[in-house]
Order: C-alpha cells, then sequence, then structure tokens
C-alpha cells in the first residue's frame, strides 16, 4: 500500500473514530443523566481540534514520517499491494482500542468521549501529511510503500523508483518554429 494512500486512509479513520466515539458518549451521558461529562467533553474537543488544527498546520513532513521516508529500504520492485492487511497490520489497536472506548460508554462515558478528543487532535494534526509524502516523491522520483510486517514491530516502508515531475522554471523560454 502506498504510504500516501495509508495516511489519508487513517486521517479518514481517526476522523470516523473520533464521530462513532462522540455519538456513543453523548448517548452514554445523556442515558446517565449527566450534563458535566457532556460539557467537559465538549471543552475537551474544542481544545484537541485547536491543538490539532496548529499541529498540523506545516505543509512539510513532521519529524517522525520524515524519520520514515530516510530510513525506508531501496527496492527496485514494486511490494505486493495488499491494502486491507498493511491496514489491519498497522492499526489493529487503534481499533481495539475505539471498540472498547465505545463499548463501554453506557457505563464510563468518559472513556470514549476522552478517546474522541485524542483521535480528533491526531487525524487534525495528520491532515496534510499525505499531500508532504507526495511532493517529496515527486521531488525525487519515488514512490514509498508501506511494508508488510508483523503487527507487533515497527512500520516500515519501501522505496521504489516512481516518476519525478519536472516543471519548467518561470525562466525557461519556449521557442516556436515561427520565431526560428
Amino acid at each position: 500500500m502506498r504510504f500516501g494512500d495509508f495516511l489519508r486512509t487513517s486521517v479518514l479513520l481517526f476522523g470516523a473514530a473520533a464521530t462513532a466515539c462522540a455519538i456513543v458518549s453523548l448517548a452514554g451521558a445523556r442515558a446517565n443523566d449527566d450534563n458535566t461529562v457532556l460539557y467537559i467533553a465538549l471543552g475537551w474537543w474544542a481544545a484537541s481540534a485547536v491543538l490539532g488544527v496548529w499541529f498540523g498546520r506545516r505543509r512539510e513532513a513532521s519529524e517522525g514520517i520524515a524519520r520514515l521516508l530516510a530510513d525506508a529500504r531501496t527496492t527496485p520492485l514494486l511490494p505486493e499491494l495488499e491494502p486491507g492487511t498493511v491496514l489491519f497490520n498497522r492499526l489493529w489497536s487503534f481499533g481495539l482500542v475505539t471498540v472498547v472506548a465505545g463499548g463501554i460508554a453506557f457505563v464510563f462515558p468518559q472513556v470514549p468521549a476522552i478517546w474522541t478528543g485524542f483521535t480528533l487532535m491526531v487525524g487534525l494534526a495528520w491532515r496534510k501529511q499525505p499531500s508532504a509524502v507526495q511532493a517529496i516523491e515527486e521531488r525525487d522520483g519515488v514512490r514509498f510503500y508501506v511494508e508488510r510486517v508483523s503487527p507487533f514491530r515497527p512500520t516500515r516502508l519501501l522505496r521504489t523508483p516512481g516518476w519525478r515531475k519536472n516543471e519548467p522554471a518561470p525562466t525557461d523560454v519556449q521557442r516556436t518554429s515561427a520565431e526560428v
């Protein structure tokens, strides 16, 4: 799976998890008739959204993603494209925590409310990272793929040959046959 696509999918999954956990935490707080949890949760979500927008304001790759790109192993072959397996291997713990947090919403509505804030913050912080990876790929003429590794090992990337994007400079002059 291409790394940029993995990041885009992750951002969408973080947004979906935030939405689902927000809904169940609101339902759990209303079932318990606890307005204090609602007000604190709304404040936490607003603060998380502001922090996520602040952390994700830069257009360049974050430090962690830049380190992953720099440490990518070079290979001339295209890896096997198994997006479902790669997503499951990389995000299984995120899915498990989301399901557990949502599952206990009617007993402890605070748990999914807190998880909503974290997923919202990470999703907003990563929102520009796929574009940064794409810019690096076009500049260097490579493609980055998520390597299929064990779910318990750190993420590793593969660097394969790609297409370099060459744009003419504004000072380049193109001559037509009539001028020659």
